[in-house]
């Protein structure tokens, strides 16, 4: 086992272009499960090919246990790589997919069959299945033969570019805790790339979020959800995503849906050194609690301040039906953007219905309209 640096690690494919990945430094501890999560174009992908050997670094140096692995060639840097595509030969049974690499290693062959079968154990595939070529088998199982392909050269880091794109929803969920729980049992460091923040938290011991080869922020998934450093990434963790307002500040607080919504000390303070006319408020749509489904007031509802509770009420425009619950579009009532909510699935309010919502101030995030770092976090 080993741990991963990538210090000041940097990669740029043209001349006068961006860098796909800038100066990125991260620590990823032996046994750990990190993985880098981030938008289409973010530079989570190239990362990951640069750890493996099949990106140059322009900048910067990447360690494996300690080791400058910066100009080692992919074979030599002893890890272990699951592609998107899972990359099986078509000729070649299950077992022989399998061992391939220790073939050309020239493991003996009774090592090879030894290994070949302790890892199909470990994935649930049955002796049946090792006689079998790709094309005879579910897409579930062809990624757990790319799985055992990396497992059986017990490599110092398992590296996986998205393999579970290609599974259909129900098969993903299956499969990604399957993953997880296989890591946890072989305790080999792990880095995984994905661009689906359901399956970052739900695998990840910590979570790299990145955007535009910059590196957000790393923390554990509950520290990204409840402490976001920046916009972007709490607009990017958690699902349905937050949601961001900008609103103009006024003497004591923010004014939002025609009401005056008071902030806490810390953010005024921060706003008022920062000399801001606006900032962006962020609330979370399970924050927002439906307190009543169709107000018997003929008006739009101010918000208001009750038990230290904010009061917002609006119009719903869409109900999306989840079953276990809802999620409704709203319209505040100054007529800016729809806020999304999180309501109970069994009887929600219906288009049309106005509702009122209660959010305790803590729950409320605060970022500047600008950088988009976080005020008082």
């Amino acid at each position: 086992m080993a741990n991963v640096k990538y210090i000041s690690a940097s990669r740029v494919y043209a001349k006068d272009t961006p860098p796909a990945v800038d100066a990125l430094d991260l620590d990823i501890n032996d046994g750990e499960f990190m993985v880098l999560v981030g938008p289409s174009g973010s530079g989570k992908t190239t990362a990951l090919r640069m750890l493996a050997g099949l990106e140059p670094l322009d900048g910067g140096r990447v360690e494996i246990g300690g080791r400058d692995v910066t100009f080692v060639p992919p074979k030599d840097r002893d890890i272990a790589m699951v592609f998107q595509n899972y990359a099986l030969y078509p000729q070649k049974t299950v077992a022989e997919n399998m061992g391939f690499a220790l073939k050309m290693q020239r493991v003996p062959r009774a090592d090879r069959d030894r290994r070949v079968r302790e890892a199909a154990r470990l994935l649930d595939l049955d002796d049946q299945l090792l006689d079998r070529k790709p094309k005879q088998l579910s897409g579930g199982q062809r990624q757990r033969v790319a799985m055992g392909r990396a497992i059986v050269r017990e490599p110092q880091v398992f590296l996986m570019d998205e393999p579970l794109s290609n599974l259909d929803a129900k098969l993903r969920v299956q499969t990604r805790s399957q993953i997880a729980e296989l890591q946890r049992r072989l305790g080999v460091t792990t880095v995984y790339v994905t661009h689906d923040q359901v399956e970052a938290m739900t695998m990840g011991n910590r979570v790299a979020v990145l955007t535009g080869g910059h590196l957000q922020q790393c923390a554990t998934p509950r520290e990204l959800y409840d402490n976001p450093v920046n916009q972007f990434v709490a607009g990017f963790i958690g699902s349905p995503a937050m949601n961001l307002q900008a609103v103009p500040l006024a003497e004591g607080g923010a004014r939002l849906a025609g009401g005056m919504l008071p902030l806490p000390a810390a953010v005024r303070t921060a706003a008022l050194k920062a000399r801001l006319s606006e900032l962006v408020i962020g609330i979370r749509p399970e924050h927002l609690h439906l307190t009543n489904g169709s107000p018997d007031a003929d008006g739009p509802q101010q918000p208001r301040a009750t038990d230290g509770s904010w009061e917002l009420s609006g119009e719903v425009m869409l109900v999306e039906e989840l079953g276990a619950d809802a999620l409704l579009h709203v319209r505040l009532a100054d007529g800016g953007d729809p806020v999304v909510a999180r309501a109970e699935g069994r009887k929600p309010p219906a288009p049309g219905q106005r509702v009122t919502f209660r959010v305790s101030p803590d729950d409320v995030f605060a970022f500047h309209p600008e950088t988009g770092a976080r005020l008082a976090g």
